[in-house]
């Protein structure tokens, strides 16, 4: 997992005030924390943190006045409409250390032949992983499974390094007959219909 370095400035101005200015500099405020020490209050280049973002799990090595260390983003908060960097939470972290995170779950393979829907019942995995090697994603094979299977958090192949932060019995993925869906959902729309006449 490579680190991705970003020049943060330490800030003393706070408020939604001069949370908008330093938006409007393209720029994004921040709060950094962990380890037991006081919250840093930051702000970090917009264009290139989105960037960054874009990794999940991704290890920032923040440039805070002169010296380096090593964070995880925590939080991020976003604009709804517009979709841009509104605050981020970023938490220290050291090489060697722990961190609880979620990562990904992809699936590969086909579905056994029949008309089959993959559900995720869980989009991302909750795992605990070395905080310099946090995974991205996890990939399971959905070859031949059909209705009625599915894989629980157990049989989800981890990376050396990573282990499980939720019960092991939890289900991840489940595959589910597609004609049963479209038989309820054609119930509905009958009685419906019956209900406009």
């Amino acid at each position: 997992m490579a680190e991705i370095k970003l020049a943060a400035e330490t800030r003393t101005e706070f408020g939604k005030g001069a949370a908008r200015r330093i938006r409007r500099e393209s720029k994004v405020p921040g709060v950094v924390y962990g380890h037991g020490g006081e919250p840093i209050h930051i702000t970090l280049p917009g264009h290139e943190l989105l960037l960054a973002l874009r990794t999940p799990n991704v290890l920032l090595a923040l440039d805070i006045e002169g010296k380096t260390q090593l964070a995880i983003p925590k939080a991020v908060q976003r604009d709804a409409i517009k979709g841009f960097l509104e605050h981020v939470d970023l938490l220290l972290v050291r090489s060697g250390e722990k961190v609880n995170v979620e990562i990904y779950v992809h699936t590969e393979g086909e579905l056994a032949p029949g008309a089959y829907l993959v559900e995720h019942v869980m989009n991302a995995l909750p795992v605990e992983a070395e905080a310099t090697h946090i995974p991205e994603s996890v990939t399971v094979s959905i070859q031949g499974l059909e209705a009625g299977d599915s894989i629980l958090a157990k049989d989800v192949p981890l990376p050396a390094g990573t282990i499980l932060a939720v019960d092991e019995d939890a289900v991840v993925l489940q595959v589910l007959s597609a004609q049963a869906e479209e038989a309820a959902g054609e119930a509905e729309g009958e009685g419906g219909e019956a209900a406009e006449a």
